[in-house]
Parts: structure tokens; sequence; C-alpha cells
């Protein structure tokens, strides 16, 4: 194993197995919501058979709502043909430790069918085929992801069995930035950052966010399927480490009337020999022509492609004014209120998409911004001016204020099914009527508040 990365090649964990380091090795990947789902398998029986065969699991994984209830409209998996089985190909290349789980590794798997063909509903196919589609053009993707949560005093099961009312923060007070309350975190902190450096990611820090208990802990950006697995696994992995910690905490977009968790996505193209396609210092603002046509390329998609960047009822409870979360569709330089901010020089130039939250799926969400930006790219789009100022007061176009509104205009986009084709758009419109029809069917807390006497 190489110091410090947590990362193993497949001989180093044999050696492990054989000398009783390792007992278990988890079998993952990310559903439709982003969760790490799969399998925990004896370490012997994944090294004498797993790695070289893969292991199988229920298609119906990629065809269930948040609750796992099957649901009908889903053409891969329904009761008419049986709930059959995917499997689950070991990605080596992103075998390591977990060093909060003893003596357990954990591998990330590609899903197929037994034909050997990709399940293309998958995640992480859909984001491999957008990087295809970038390879064909001699370029890569490098991302950075940044996600905040919330942490709260109560246990996951206290807080469950509370109907996630009346919980306790982790702060009582606004603490962005601030170092005196956040200590009061840093041992769950300090264990989420320390075991993420010990599963092969690299920690930049941890800083404190506006609301109540509000934290962000930022990875170093990486190539762009790397950096989803590592989001991925992180964000598993810091709720089974508050969990030991007797806390919990949320990525849910909203949950509040204050500030919201957001994700927001930093992304930058590079040639395949490493070139700064981006940057160019001959041109203004250092844009280079074909960054200048990526962005107009967000700006001309982000409407019909925001159901992969807030794919929840809840996601759009986070699109408020003044409130660092965006609601215009504009760009600027280093600008806060945008939902695209451009930040950087040289390999450094990126953009910065604020549209995503805490909720959001980073394969899908990164497949969007690349589909976007390679639309902008391929017809040559202009890019118009930079907002400056407020951009919530600049009359622009707004992002989609439900998710009823946004999955109409995915299931529209002609850009959408280029990109994906038609089985990935009709999947995940399926799963967004899913879950609208979940929400219209429930009497919630605030009907009861308003009606139940005064009505």
């Amino acid at each position: 194993m190489s110091p410090r990365t947590g990362k193993l090649s497949r001989g180093e964990l044999e050696q492990l197995v054989a000398t009783g380091d390792i007992d278990t090795v988890i079998v993952a990947f990310a559903d439709m919501q982003g969760r790490l789902t799969g399998k925990r398998v004896s370490a012997r029986l994944f090294v004498e058979d797993v790695a070289a065969h893969g292991a199988e699991c229920c298609n119906y994984l990629l065809a269930v709502d948040v609750e796992m209830n099957t649901v009908d409209g889903y053409a891969m998996s329904s009761w008419d043909t049986g709930y059959g089985d995917m499997v689950m190909t070991p990605d080596f290349a992103t075998l390591r430790l977990l060093p909060w789980l003893p003596g357990t590794a954990l591998v990330l798997a590609d899903l197929s069918w037994d034909s050997g063909a990709a399940v293309v509903a998958a995640p992480r196919n859909i984001l491999r085929g957008q990087l295809d589609r970038l390879a064909e053009r001699n370029l890569g993707a490098f991302v950075g992801t940044e996600l905040e949560f919330m942490v709260f005093d109560d246990t996951y099961r206290d807080a469950w069995r509370a109907g996630y009312r009346n919980l306790t923060p982790a702060t009582d007070y606004n603490v962005d930035y601030a170092m005196l309350a956040s200590t009061r975190m840093e041992p769950l902190l300090r264990d989420i950052r320390l075991g993420m450096e010990g599963a092969g990611m690299y920690c930049e820090g941890v800083k404190g966010e506006c609301n109540l208990g509000q934290q962000e802990i930022a990875f170093r950006y990486d190539d762009a399927l790397v950096t989803c697995d590592n989001h991925t696994i992180y964000k598993n992995g810091a709720k089974e480490i508050a969990d030991r910690h007797g806390k919990s905490l949320t990525f849910m977009a909203k949950f509040d009337e204050r500030e919201g968790n957001s994700c927001h996505i930093h992304i930058s193209l590079r040639g395949r020999d490493g070139s700064a396609v981006f940057a160019d210092r001959a041109e203004p603002l250092e844009m280079s022509a074909m960054f200048r046509s990526f962005v107009a390329g967000q700006l001309a998609t982000l409407r019909e492609l925001t159901l992969f960047y807030a794919p929840n009822i809840n996601s759009y409870k986070r699109f408020v004014d003044g409130s660092f979360a965006p609601t215009a569709i504009a760009w600027g330089i280093d600008n806060r209120t945008c939902a695209l901010r451009v930040v950087g020089h040289g390999h450094g130039m990126r953009m910065e998409c604020r549209a995503p939250g805490g909720d959001v799926n980073p394969y899908l969400a990164v497949s969007a911004l690349i589909a976007g930006g390679l639309h902008g790219i391929d017809e040559g789009l202009e890019l118009e001016p930079a907002a400056a100022g407020n951009a919530y007061l600049s009359g622009a176009d707004r992002l989609p204020t439900t998710l009823a509104e946004a999955a109409e205009l995915f299931g529209n986009s002609a850009v959408a099914r280029a990109a994906f084709g038609d089985e990935i758009v009709e999947h995940y419109l399926n799963n967004a009527r899913v879950e609208l029809s979940a929400f219209n069917s429930a009497v919630t807390d605030w009907e009861r508040v308003r009606g139940f006497e005064r009505l």
C-alpha cells in the first residue's frame, strides 16, 4: 500500500487477506440517488472468486424509490421481467481501505448484464459515456465537489424516532469560517478527515458554514470519475463515522428555512497532453474560445438539465434569492450571486456550477455539465457578457422552481436525448414521476398546522 494513500493493489489486498488484516470486502456502486449500494463479501471469497468474476445483485436497485419500494414504469426492471440480476464487476483502480470499519476494504463496481452489455442507466456508466465523448475530442475533465452538511447532537435512530423534529444542531449560531464553535465538532470532523485520507482521498480542510451545525469538508480536485467515486464514498463514510460518534448529519438540500446544503461543482477541461484548454492570456478575461463556448453551453442548457443538478422535491426549496443558492441563469467572474461562477488562472481556470445541492448524485451532475459544455463547444455558441453586481436582480432567466417543471424540461430536451439517449432520459424521468406522485399523495405537517383547526 502506498504511504498515506489508503489505496490498495490487488496483490496488496491478497496479502492483507492472507494475514487476516482484512476479512471483509465491500463491493458497491452508486444508485440513482447517489447512495452507496452493494454487499459485504467474505475477503476470502472475494480473492478466490469475486475478484475475477464479479458479484450479482438484483436489478431493482436501479428501479426503486428512496424508500426502496418497487415502483412501476422502468423498462429495465419490473415484476414482468422477474427482477433478475446485474453483475457488479470490481474496478480495481478504486480498491481501498476503509479505516473507520475494522478489517474492511472497499471496491467500486461497474454494472453490466450477464451478456456483458453495460447497464446504461447506472450513474457511473452515464458519466463514462460523457467522458468518452470528451476523449473523442482529446479532452479530459477535472472536477472538484464542495459538499456541505449539517451536524446534529442526536443519533440517527433518535432522530428517526423523533420524526426529525426538534433536533439539536451542533452549534447555536452562524459559524461561517468561525473557529470557536466549530471546535466543538472537531473530534467528529477530524475523524472524518483522517478517515477519508486513509481511504485514499486528498482532504484539503474544513470550514464552518452559515446554518446551525453546518460544515464543509473539501477535497482536492481530480479526474472527474475519481472525484465522483470519492464523493460517493465520503458521503456514506461521513454518516457512518457520525453514527459512531453518537451524532447525525444530513446532506439534504434544504433542512429548514435557513441556508441549505450546497454542492458546488468546479469543472475544467484539459487536453490529452495536459494543456490548459480553458485558459488563454491573449483572450479577454484570459478565457479561451473553447471555455467561452463551454460556459455558453451551460447557460443554454441549465434549465433543461436541472433535473440532474436538483433531483428531488426538496432540492428546489434551496433556490432562494439572496441565500447564496442560485436562482438566476447567469455567469460572472468570481460572482457568487450567479448560477455559474468563473474563477482561476492557467490550469486553475475553471467554472463553478452553484446549482447542485448536497443531495445531488455527482455522476449525473458532472455528466450534465459535460453534456451542456460540449453542446456549447460543438455549436460554437457565443458567450454573453458577464453579469455584474447582484444577479438575483438581473432579470435573467430563472432556474426551474419545482421538480415537475425540471422533469418536463428534461423530457423535452433535445440536448439531453442526444447526449444521454432516450433510455436514460426516460429512466430518470420515471424516477422524477415516482417522487412527485409520492409527494403529492402525502399529508405534511405544514398542512396539519394550517388546516387542523383553522380551515
